[in-house]
């Protein structure tokens, strides 16, 4: 009988771990999409869009499984990056203000973030803030747990790309500044 509350015993301490972690919500991620997955460079710039074409609403679910947000599968391609130059979402009237990022872009630099939410948070002493048109795109972000990498926004002045390497999904953001 010892040996049996012994073993359920440490079935018990063996599984805290386990019920203690964080929970971010949302559907379980696609196998292409996320699960630690970092492009190895950032979108191609936008083919121009025609003139007079009435806007769309962006789906951004390709594949069944797929998040309803902008996101890059793992075969690198970036879903979602394709409103072009001329989107008045992302339109800045002082590009750069805060100066340019110089902490490292790309694959090779993956951050934590910090902390903070949507409109501020950091990681490594730089400062950045997500578009206001890609705020419902971060909901279930980790704000001091999720790893990121940046990348370069080739249609957008004064805007970067943050890569949210847990969920496979990116938003637009501005950088604010370092300390």
């Amino acid at each position: 009988m010892k040996s049996l509350l012994g073993i359920l015993s440490l079935f018990l301490i063996c599984s805290i771990p386990a019920l203690a972690q964080e929970k971010h919500g949302g559907a379980p991620p696609s196998k292409d999409v996320g699960g630690g997955h970092i492009p190895a460079h950032g979108p191609a710039p936008a083919r121009p869009q025609p003139h007079g074409a009435p806007p769309q609403a962006p789906k951004y679910a390709d594949k069944t499984g797929h998040p309803e947000a902008p996101h890059v599968h793992t075969n690198d391609k970036w879903i979602g990056h394709d409103t072009g130059r001329d989107d008045p979402h992302y339109h800045l009237d002082h590009p750069w203000e805060h100066g340019h990022f110089t902490g490292g872009i790309g694959k090779g630099h993956v951050w934590r973030i910090e902390g903070g939410n949507r409109e501020r948070f950091w990681f490594g002493g730089f400062y950045f803030s997500v578009a206001p048109a890609d705020f419902g795109f971060c909901d279930n972000w980790g704000w001091g747990t999720d790893q990121i990498v940046i990348y370069d926004d080739p249609d957008h002045d004064g805007w970067y790309l943050a890569y949210n390497v847990r969920l496979g999904t990116y938003v637009h953001v501005q950088y604010l500044g370092g300390s």
